[in-house]
């Protein structure tokens, strides 16, 4: 009997008849197209807000609670999912996490009330929560420190390639299908995914595809993973490293969800869009936000390539996408709707530039075992702060105050956030047991 693949014997895994070339990279396309599918489904009901509100009478408080169930579902499902998927690993973790959301969404279609909306997008919430830990995770399993942040970049580009591509495709099948048939489409993407995904993900060690070449610079900094135990949730709490990016991730994800749900409505309402209009200006917010993605992720790399040390690479890189938000929310004050919709796409591009490298530094600090569970931590502070910050309080103020008061002090979140992460990550130094 042929023993199964194993670290000491991964020649065997290697000697297949053919070999992919540059695997990990595949590995990193499909990480890219499950955040894409994520994002689709998760802005349908932004984009179809102004036709589905007017259907059921739903008004922007109803929205706001409508959004927190999607939030509070997602903050608590953030914590329970980094934790199974470090336990039953990534193929299995992630292939749950995708039926349970498409499913899901796919029940959007049956909703006849703001009561069952909410219900459903609470159970949306509960199963996307599972995308970045499991993500986070397959970056850590397939590429060495230095790359890291790249990948993360590449595929957390599929949120803004989603909400690029998403609302025109979406405004046109309304006309056809009607908003019921768009949540329908959208789900069904979920379920190819899947399949593609159990069909091709192994890890390095134990995929039949991968070259030798290729296997040992995934692993050229295995070593210093190996020398490290696995980090439990209680145990991960101790470490000041994992506040940090915890805190951090509280005060920089409600921005984000904040343009995410309320851009739609806010171009709607306050700059007078129609639906097409909104159909194409949201595209141009979300490719800027895709540049700023991949550029953010590229940025440290290049630094470290130069000698720098990884976390001054990272943190420098963190501080320029920071600097630039205060900037980018005058769009609250912009007098003409081009000029709003450029310092938007400003927000939203520094924002996915500071969230690539944010998102890294779990994999810089922690060992591979415990990124999905230190990630789901985060993820639960951040779906916190989405909760409050981006659901309950903004259906509030925009109905007494309006969207000037929350864009303008949302300008300043991540340069609080920053101060933390350079207090509490220090150098980011991988963790010491």
């Amino acid at each position: 009997m042929t023993n199964p693949p194993t670290p000491a014997n991964t020649q065997t895994a290697i000697a297949p008849r053919f070999r992919l070339a540059h695997l990990r990279w595949y590995i990193c396309a499909l990480l890219f197209m499950a955040t894409t599918v994520n994002y689709l489904d998760r802005i349908v009901f932004s984009v179809l807000i102004p036709v589905i509100r007017d259907e059921m009478h739903i008004s922007n408080q109803q929205y706001g609670y409508i959004n927190g169930a999607f939030q509070a579902a997602y903050t608590i499902g953030f914590l329970f999912m980094g934790r199974f998927i470090d336990r039953i690993g990534t193929r299995i973790g992630y292939a749950v996490s995708i039926a349970w959301w498409s499913l899901a969404a796919a029940f959007h279609a049956l909703t006849g009330s703001a009561l069952s909306l909410g219900f459903w997008r609470g159970m949306l919430g509960l199963g996307e929560s599972g995308n970045f830990p499991a993500a986070i995770k397959s970056v850590a399993e397939w590429f060495p420190k230095r790359d890291r942040a790249f990948a993360t970049g590449v595929f957390n580009a599929g949120t803004n390639v989603a909400s690029m591509i998403g609302p025109p495709i979406i405004v046109g099948m309304l006309s056809w299908w009607g908003w019921r048939g768009c949540f329908l489409v959208t789900s069904s993407l979920g379920f190819v995914w899947l399949v593609l995904w159990l069909i091709s993900y192994r890890l390095p060690q134990a995929h039949p595809k991968i070259s030798r070449v290729e296997l040992d610079y995934i692993q050229s900094d295995l070593e210093e993973d190996s020398e490290e135990a696995t980090i439990g949730w209680l145990a991960a709490l101790r470490y000041k490293q994992t506040w940090g990016f915890a805190l951090a991730k509280f005060l920089t994800d409600p921005v984000w969800w904040f343009y995410l749900y309320w851009l739609p409505p806010y171009l709607y309402d306050v700059r007078g869009f129609n639906l097409t209009e909104i159909g194409w200006a949201l595209p141009v917010v979300y490719l800027m936000a895709d540049a700023g993605s991949v550029g953010g992720g590229w940025l440290p790399g290049y630094l470290m390539r130069r000698g720098w040390p990884h976390g001054k690479a990272r943190k420098a890189t963190m501080a320029l996408f920071a600097c630039l938000m205060p900037i980018a929310a005058l769009s609250a004050l912009a007098p003409h709707s081009v000029l709003a919709i450029a310092l938007i796409s400003l927000a939203t591009s520094s924002h996915q530039g500071w969230s690539a490298n944010l998102f890294t530094t779990t994999s810089d600090v922690f060992p591979k075992k415990a990124v999905a569970s230190v990630t789901g931590i985060g993820g639960t502070m951040g779906g916190l702060g989405g909760f409050l910050l981006s659901a309950i309080i903004p259906g509030f103020v925009v109905t007494h105050f309006g969207y000037t008061p929350l864009i303008l002090g949302f300008g300043f979140f991540h340069l609080t956030a920053l101060l933390i992460v350079h207090r509490l990550l220090g150098d980011m130094r991988r963790i010491t047991l």
